[in-house]
This record gives structure tokens, C-alpha cells and sequence, in this order.
């Protein structure tokens, strides 16, 4: 008892450090003052959602089954999503007391699955619910009839759970002193919810009716649980066929392969089609600063080439999933060569061919076209990402785009002379612009 009460101590201590990630910060634009709703800020996030729409209308008009990309920082109040993020840690971290004090600590987060009647023996003891209230929990929503539940399950208890009359208390495990698990939104912030997730619905049905597919871009980490778990929804009402919704994964990030994992395993329990984007990230230095200012553990792999070991697993794991089930898409989007070589071989190894236009490509328009070119000639779906905006604005993101690719200039300055080559040979041939 006395080892298992020092392990869910230990996990706890971790996850209550690691829950300052998702606390506002004035600093870092991600703070929330005292309202967290503006009309004039939902005009803005409604004129954001038109822009969005005329994208796809342009990626409609321009290519068969194209893609395009929004931001849900443009489409919801950041404050909102922070806040939304900090509940959602909020409840893994009681997924992972609990799975703590059942002896489960430093097991895969997949592989962790709760006894319920351990569980509610738990609750009851710490006076959050009874067991005849915990018994309800899991009766409504047909879970633990194996016994056990997992973080999927788990998860699937959020609605219903912010909804009772009565917030949940919990120990904190450092002051001793009972405290909210989750604290309910006020009006402002469902009605927030509300339209993002009616902005989402509006998009989605355009990019249908369009024939075009809509990857939702990650942010910073802070903000990224809220971004995933709404993505997931619009993914629950439009991946029913085909993958329409793409999410963004971050590879830079420690928590990378539990992420793509987590949510592969939920596409398969709920039988919708998985879609994903995977980058390597595009925040790092500011990831780090706010972890140093704020006293959590650094989110971002240590080193590059721990980032290109993460890329590369999360990319076979999905390869894989397209194998045996045929109802995954992913976009590799990356500018490293070596990656692509990756991701070609492993396609051949596990017969996924480009025809099926399972696996695509893509590259930043202007960039490393001597990877995109020879692709889209092999017969390999691949598409050029084209930013837009104000140039102050769009400067920094191509600037985050060239730190996150090493040796970015040695590749412009080989695709140089690799053109250049191409320049004399034609002229030598005669046939310059054929």
C-alpha cells in the first residue's frame, strides 16, 4: 500500500507540474481577464470564417480534392481555448490519480485501465459521488461492462460530468485541501462554445459540397488539447466515409505518439475515418521560454533528432493503420528528404499504393520543389501550402518554417543548382521552354 501511495504521489506531483501548461499567461497573449466574451471579438471570428470559406472555394476551383487549412485560434477567442485546454487536463489528471492509486503509474497511457469497482469504492471514499451516483456515471454511457475503463472511456464521461448540478471536489495532493476538478463554464463561455463549434459545422459542410478536405492547424501546446478534442468532434459527424476533417500533429512534442495513438484508437471504437496532418512543429522557442517562465516541464523533444525519431514512429504508426484498415489519410508534410524517403519505402513494404491517395504529401509553396516536383511525377498526391496574409504577419511564419527545417539553405542552394543544371541542359538541347 505504503508503494503504491508513493507512486500515485510521484505521478500526481508530475501532472499537477505539468497542468501549469495550461494556465493563462498575461506574457504570452494567452491570458483571459475577467469576461471572456466580446461581440466585437465574435464579429471578428465571424468574418475569419468567411475568409475560410472563400478558401475553399478557391481550393474547389483550383484541384480535384484539395485541401484547405484553418485555424481555430482565428475562429474562437484564444482565452477560451486556454481556459477550455486547462478543464481538459483538469480530467486526465484525475484519469491518472486514480490510475496511480490502483498501481497503474508508468504504464503506456493506453494500456492504463481503471477497475470500476475500485474506482467507485475510490470516489465514494473521497467523497465526490456516491457509489450509487458513480454506478449512474457508467450505466448511462454503457462503460465498465468489462470491469475496467480506459482514458478513451474515461474521456467519453466529459459531457455529462461538466453538466451535473453539483461541481466535482478532489484532493489536491500538495495542499491536502479539496479542490474543483472541473469548474463550470459560465454563459459566456458555452455560448463561445457554441459558435466555434457552429463555425466548424459551417466550414465543414462547404468543404463537402466542394469536394475539398480541411486541416485544422495546431498551435501552441496551451492551446492544442482544446483544438484536438474539437477537432474530434467535427471528425465524429464528417469522417463517416471518408476522411473530410484532418487533424495536425506536432512531432516536436513528448506527448506526439500518445496523442496520434489515442485518437487512431477512438476512430476505431467509434468506426469514423482518422485524418491526420504530422509536422514537426513550429513553436519551439516559445514553448520553452513559457515552460521556464511558468516552472512546468519543457514540452518539446530535447533534440532534433529525437523530434525526427518521433516524426518517423507516428508516421509508421498511421502507415500501419492504413494497411489493416484502409480507413486512414495522412498528409506528411515535411521538407526533410530523408523523411520522405521514409515514408516511400514504408508504403511499398506495407502495399499501399498512390492511387489510393491514402498518403499525400505537402510543401510550402517556394520551398524544396525539387522534392515536390519528382513526387507529384511519380503519381504521388502532393500538394504546395500556400500562406496568406498581411507581410508582417506572414514573414515570422515562413521564419519559423526555415528554423524548424535544418539545413533549409543548403537544400535552397542545392535546388538552385540543381535548376540551373536543368537551365544548361535545355539550352544545350535547344529546347529551352519545352
Amino acid at each position: 500500500l505504503s508503494s503504491r501511495s508513493s507512486a500515485a504521489e510521484k505521478e500526481m506531483g508530475g501532472a499537477e507540474l505539468r497542468e501549469k501548461q495550461y494556465q493563462a499567461h498575461q506574457g504570452f497573449g494567452d491570458h483571459r481577464g475577467h469576461h471572456t466574451y466580446f461581440y466585437a471579438d465574435e464579429a471578428k471570428c465571424d468574418q475569419h470564417m468567411e475568409t475560410f470559406l472563400h478558401c475553399i472555394d478557391a481550393s474547389s476551383g483550383s484541384s480535384q480534392e484539395g485541401f484547405s487549412a484553418i485555424k481555430l485560434t482565428a475562429l474562437a477567442r484564444p482565452q477560451f481555448l486556454v481556459r477550455f485546454s486547462e478543464v481538459l487536463m483538469k480530467w486526465r489528471r484525475f484519469f491518472l490519480q486514480m490510475a496511480a492509486e490502483q498501481g497503474q503509474a508508468g504504464r503506456a497511457l493506453l494500456e492504463m485501465k481503471l477497475e470500476v469497482e475500485r474506482l467507485q469504492e475510490a470516489l465514494a471514499n473521497l467523497s465526490i459521488v456516491t457509489k450509487a451516483e458513480s454506478k449512474e456515471w457508467f450505466m448511462s454511457k454503457s462503460l465498465g461492462t468489462s470491469g475496467t475503463v480506459d482514458l478513451l472511456d474515461w474521456n467519453s464521461l466529459f459531457d455529462s460530468r461538466t453538466k451535473i448540478s453539483k461541481p466535482l471536489l478532489i484532493p489536491n495532493r500538495q495542499t491536502g485541501q479539496l479542490e474543483p476538478l472541473l469548474s463550470h463554464f459560465s454563459e459566456e463561455e458555452d455560448l463561445q462554445m457554441k459558435r466555434v463549434l457552429q463555425r466548424i459545422d459551417v466550414l465543414a459542410k462547404r468543404a463537402m459540397e466542394k469536394g475539398v478536405r480541411l486541416m485544422v492547424d495546431a498551435e501552441q501546446s496551451y492551446f492544442q488539447p482544446a483544438i484536438s478534442r474539437l477537432t474530434v468532434e467535427a471528425q465524429r459527424r464528417f469522417n463517416k466515409n471518408q476522411a473530410i476533417i484532418f487533424n495536425t500533429y506536432q512531432c516536436y512534442l513528448k506527448e506526439a505518439y500518445n496523442n496520434v495513438t489515442g485518437d487512431v484508437e477512438l476512430s476505431r471504437r467509434e468506426g469514423w475515418h482518422f485524418g491526420a496532418k504530422l509536422v514537426r512543429g513550429a513553436y519551439m522557442e516559445q514553448e520553452r521560454e513559457r515552460a521556464a517562465q511558468m516552472g512546468y516541464e519543457d514540452p518539446i523533444n530535447p533534440t532534433y533528432e529525437k523530434t525526427n525519431e518521433m516524426y518517423h514512429r507516428c508516421l509508421d504508426y498511421v502507415l500501419e493503420e492504413i494497411k489493416h484498415t484502409r480507413k486512414a489519410s495522412m498528409m506528411v508534410a515535411t521538407h526533410n528528404e530523408d523523411t520522405v524517403k521514409f515514408t516511400l519505402r514504408r508504403m511499398m513494404e506495407l502495399g499501399i499504393h498512390p492511387s489510393e491517395k491514402k498518403v499525400c504529401f505537402g510543401q510550402l509553396l517556394g520551398m524544396c520543389d525539387q522534392i515536390t516536383f519528382p513526387l507529384g511525377q511519380a503519381g504521388f498526391p502532393v500538394y504546395k501550402y500556400v500562406p496568406y496574409g498581411p507581410v508582417n504577419e506572414v514573414l515570422p511564419y515562413l521564419s519559423r518554417r526555415a528554423q524548424e527545417n535544418r539545413g533549409f539553405m543548403q537544400r535552397a542552394n542545392r535546388e538552385r543548382d540543381l535548376l540551373w543544371k536543368e537551365v544548361k541542359r535545355r539550352l544545350l538541347a535547344g529546347n529551352l521552354f519545352s
